[in-house]
């Protein structure tokens, strides 16, 4: 699991029956801080976010498949939640 801002949505007419029915968005790995880490990437949004949001991402296929109760999807990131608030010790 790690953390990310929503940076984008994507439009797509023709999906994989996987992905009827929902929303994909680009998300931006962050560091607690709020500074980007690493590269972007495509995930499944299952809470209904916003570009701008701070929002905690689960990337294994197993976790996935239980949180979009799909058996075997041809999916690996999930957007599992939103972040409200982040304190650093």
């Amino acid at each position: 699991m790690f953390l990310a801002r929503i940076a984008g949505t994507i439009t797509s007419t023709i999906k994989h029956d996987a992905y009827a029915s929902t929303k994909l968005m680009i998300v931006q790995p962050i560091t607690p801080d709020g500074d980007d880490t690493g590269d972007s990437l495509v995930a499944v949004d299952t809470v209904g976010t916003g570009i701008g949001e701070q929002v905690l991402v689960i990337r294994q296929g197993v976790a996935a498949a239980q949180v979009l109760n799909i058996d075997r999807p041809p999916i690996r990131s999930v957007i599992v939640g939103v972040v409200d608030e982040i304190q650093v010790a």
